[in-house]
């Protein structure tokens, strides 16, 4: 099994032109036209305390988020601490928090045939179908990259698969290769809140992805008290805070 701790990008270019090519291929333009902006906090492989720190505080809000998991990864440890185990990720889904799909094995979609894209997913859904959850209907690209394969496969069973590349959900943008910001890094908290406040002005969607929630976040993590901080703006912003798959339906997707 491919551990995130493992990857290297594709930096040839090769890579860097497929990127830019897969982006074109295999559109599905959203339109949007709400009323008040959205924000969606969501966490990639689900780390233990992106379940109990983070989602402990946007229940307090009366709110939820979306973790989009590797059931492969379930209780194993990692550089971004112990990953939620199945169940932990039952749990969470029984209060209301949204459960998404990041392929069985956090498989590289950018490198790897459709083949292999396909059975991994299917693996991962029969995996969380075995825990009773509910089938997934959101997405998010392992690592953030895909070649045209996989953005068809992932375009033919999601209705949103999400990326890694910064922007806004507007009108024309993407929801098979969908734009999310990151709080993680040094910087994560201030890119956060610029896309945060773009988002209010436009009256926008924007999705957020962080890994773990900790005092001692690793590289693509961020410490509670900033998560609480965008939690706490984006409601005194009057943005509405959504899972993935609320938002989507809001915009009709």
């Amino acid at each position: 099994m491919l551990a995130p701790d493992a990857y290297t990008a594709d930096r040839s270019l090769k890579g860097k032109l497929r990127r830019r090519v897969v982006r074109l291929q295999e559109r599905r333009p959203a339109r949007v036209a709400l009323d008040r902006p959205m924000v969606s906090f969501s966490f990639d492989d689900a780390p233990a305390t992106a379940i109990q720190t983070a989602g402990a505080m946007l229940e307090a809000r009366g709110a939820r988020g979306a973790y989009f998991i590797c059931a492969g990864l379930a209780g194993r440890d990692s550089r971004m601490g112990r990953y939620a185990t199945r169940d932990e990720v039952i749990a969470a889904s029984a209060r209301g928090h949204e459960i998404g799909c990041h392929t069985f094995s956090h498989l590289d979609c950018g490198v790897s045939d459709g083949l292999a894209i396909a059975e991994d997913i299917v693996r991962n859904d029969q995996a969380l179908g075995n825990w009773g959850l509910k089938p997934t209907t959101t997405f998010a690209y392992p690592y953030g990259d895909v070649s045209h394969a996989g953005k068809k496969i992932a375009g033919q069973r999601f209705a949103l698969a999400r990326a890694l590349h910064h922007g806004l959900i507007e009108t024309g943008a993407d929801l098979n290769q969908a734009p999310a910001v990151g709080i993680e890094g040094p910087d994560g908290f201030a890119t956060a809140l610029r896309w945060m406040r773009r988002a209010v002005e436009r009256k926008a969607w924007l999705i957020l992805y962080s890994h773990d929630v900790r005092p001692d976040p690793s590289p693509v993590g961020c410490a509670p008290d900033d998560f609480a901080r965008l939690l706490d703006f984006a409601l005194a912003a009057e943005a509405d805070i959504v899972t993935v798959a609320e938002g989507l339906r809001r915009i009709g997707g």
